[in-house]
């Protein structure tokens, strides 16, 4: 069974440490992904598999929903310079960034079985 609660502070952490990561492009997103799945591991504390699933939604979430936001932002200041192709540039970019989301989450899911192991 999925603790959300160790999903939530996997995700929190993720963002924050992907915040301060931002200033070391790469090597800081690597970081966040690898200590986000590892909180959500240690925290769900289940095991390595488990700890793996937790690391995994961590990561799949952050990356959807930081994926929806770039979206939005495209779709927004795409229709502003190209008029109506804007919204064809936001979904475009919606879906390569979905898949660069879900490839991102296999790092916090290795993170979170570490965690899970630890725990």
């Amino acid at each position: 069974m999925t603790n959300w609660r160790a999903v939530g502070i996997g995700f929190l952490v993720e963002i924050l440490i992907g915040i301060i990561g931002l200033l070391i492009p790469g090597i800081g997103q690597l970081a966040a992904g690898l200590l986000g799945g590892f909180a959500a591991g240690y925290i769900a504390a289940s095991g390595t598999w488990s700890g793996a699933w937790h690391g995994l939604l961590a990561g799949a979430i952050g990356g959807i929903l930081l994926s929806m936001l770039l979206a939005v932002l495209v779709t927004i200041f795409g229709s502003i310079g190209f008029g109506i192709l804007g919204p064809l540039a936001g979904g475009s970019v919606f879906l390569l960034a979905l898949v660069v989301a879900l490839f991102m989450a296999i790092d916090s899911a290795i993170g979170g079985a570490i965690g899970g192991f630890l725990a």
